[in-house]
């Protein structure tokens, strides 16, 4: 692996260490376009393998949140258990060849932004309650009667995110839970990273699919994102709600952007340098960047 390589993944596992601890979310935002762009992994190798990581950083970032008690098992049971089914879905369309490439894509994309422009609505975050009871007690929290089922059928999409598009779903989990289940931004954030998990796991499990030739690249972004996380933690505590939805907000833009110029680039139609045709095969192995070479 190149130093470059290993400066990158570093860099970027200690961002999304760092984004999962105070967010509950942003792991697979960042981790998909690092894998997909930045090491030029196809998207059927780097699908699995951003799954394997968020889960591992997800599981490592919520105990503060348990011992805070900022964890609502009401609406995670109402947000989680059709995402779970999502999940499975969402990755058995994958495996069976009915999403391709550009597609996959282009859904994280979408998702990316709806979820951005869904945070910033300030009028409606505004309703949630106040952060004194980000510390109240699990079982006293409950989803309000009237957004279970549309909380429930957001669970269903987050999952097919899950399945199909290789994202933990924070980025969609934690505005759901904030403007439908009326959770604080750190309340949220905490719930938030059990389900990750546990979508993420149903997710890899559905795709069957094990990233065995890219598990090296596991170290470089587990050691950065411990590092990430173990800043986030200390500054979570401290850190204002408004501000972690602005820069939320801000990368998810970002990471969409990104995605979806790769979308678009993998999809394009390639010329034959020596005829000028173009090529309309998306599947074609020369539209794809060359993979990263692991030593």
């Amino acid at each position: 692996m190149s130093l470059a390589a290993l400066t990158l993944l570093l860099a970027g596992g200690g961002l999304i260490g760092f984004l999962l601890a105070v967010l509950g979310a942003g792991g697979s935002i960042l981790l998909l376009p690092l894998l997909v762009s930045g090491v030029a992994l196809p998207t059927r190798e780097a699908v699995p393998l951003s799954l394997l990581v968020v889960t591992l950083l997800a599981l490592a970032n919520v105990g503060p949140y348990l011992r805070r008690r900022q964890v609502a098992i009401g609406p995670a049971l109402v947000l989680g258990v059709p995402a779970l089914a999502g999940s499975w879905i969402g990755g058995s369309l994958v495996r069976v060849g009915l999403v391709p490439e550009p597609l996959q894509l282009l859904v994280f994309t979408l998702a990316a932004l709806v979820a951005s422009w869904l945070l910033t609505r300030h009028r409606s975050l505004a309703s949630a309650p106040d952060a004194a009871s980000a510390t109240a007690s699990a079982d006293g929290l409950r989803p309000r009667q009237a957004s279970r089922p549309v909380l429930a059928s957001q669970g269903v999409l987050v999952g097919l995110l899950t399945g199909i598009a290789g994202v933990g779903g924070g980025f969609a989990i934690v505005p759901a839970l904030v403007l439908l289940a009326g959770l604080p931004m750190a309340l949220a954030s905490g719930t938030s990273l059990l389900l990750i998990a546990a979508n993420a796991l149903v997710a890899l499990a559905a795709l069957g699919h094990w990233p065995a030739a890219q598990l090296p690249l596991l170290l470089p972004l587990l050691l950065g994102g411990e590092v990430g996380a173990a800043l986030g933690q200390r500054l979570a505590p401290h850190l204002p709600e408004r501000r972690l939805r602005q820069g939320f907000a801000a990368l998810l833009l970002g990471s969409a952007l990104l995605t979806g110029v790769e979308s678009w680039r993998r999809h394009a139609p390639l010329a034959d340098p020596q005829t000028g045709e173009r090529s309309v095969d998306p599947a074609s192995p020369a539209r794809r960047p060359p993979a990263l070479r692991v030593s």
